[in-house]
């Protein structure tokens, strides 16, 4: 996968804004907390009006953040296909190339977690199984969890939560045989909504953890 030029550009240019928009509207906990953990490249809801295009925007999303190295393109298609073919369509679980690079496994509240708590939902094993498999195949790829809640709460609330629920993913994977030092979690709170927190369906959508799977340049 070939990043343009064009498209390197709008990332560079909506990066800097991320992390002020990100924490807008948290706490003075939530802000110090988000801007430590690095809050995340971009605030999808927000970005179409810088880019001009709606459905590249949504892709874009938060993303992956900053990347020790820096994330490179790679071919996703087998390991996409493979992740997809253990049961992520029907549970809701996409799974999407992204304009950085990286592949993302979008994992839904539904399917992952009881609400308020971190402990993993058994139909959501075969999918990471494939995950694991991809990673243990290919040495070479890192992942990253990065857990989000809604609004419900507050961030002395939702920010452990999210980082919990990252965890419990890195750790399910280590558990399948793929090295902890390989393995990265963030928890953004309810930072980054993907969808309308004012809406029963919308704070479920916004209750997920997205898994980056990536390639860093090699030195």
């Amino acid at each position: 996968m070939i990043i343009s030029t064009k498209s390197a550009s709008r990332l560079a240019g909506v990066s800097a804004l991320a992390l002020l928009t990100a924490c807008a509207n948290m706490s003075p906990q939530g802000q110090s907390t988000a801007m430590g953990a690095g809050a995340g490249a971009a605030v999808g809801a927000g970005l179409g009006a810088l880019i001009g295009d709606s459905s590249e925007s949504a892709m874009i999303g938060a993303g992956i953040g900053s990347v020790v190295g820096g994330v490179v393109g790679y071919n996703w298609q087998r390991i996409k296909g493979d992740v997809e073919k253990s049961g992520a369509s029907d549970l809701g679980v996409s799974v999407t190339e992204m304009p950085d690079g990286s592949l993302k496994v979008n994992i839904p509240s539904n399917v992952s977690f009881d609400s308020g708590k971190s402990m993993l939902k058994p139909a959501l094993l075969p999918v990471l199984d494939s995950v694991a498999r991809a990673l243990n195949q290919h040495p070479e790829l890192r992942a990253k969890a990065i857990g989000y809640t809604d609004s419900s709460g507050n961030d002395s609330i939702n920010l452990p939560l999210s980082r919990d629920r990252a965890n419990a993913v890195t750790q399910y994977l280590a558990s399948q045989g793929v090295a902890a030092g390989r393995l990265s979690i963030e928890g953004r709170g309810a930072a980054n909504p993907i969808a309308d927190n004012s809406t029963t369906a919308g704070r479920a959508l916004n209750r997920r953890v997205e898994l980056y799977l990536y390639a860093v340049k090699q030195q």
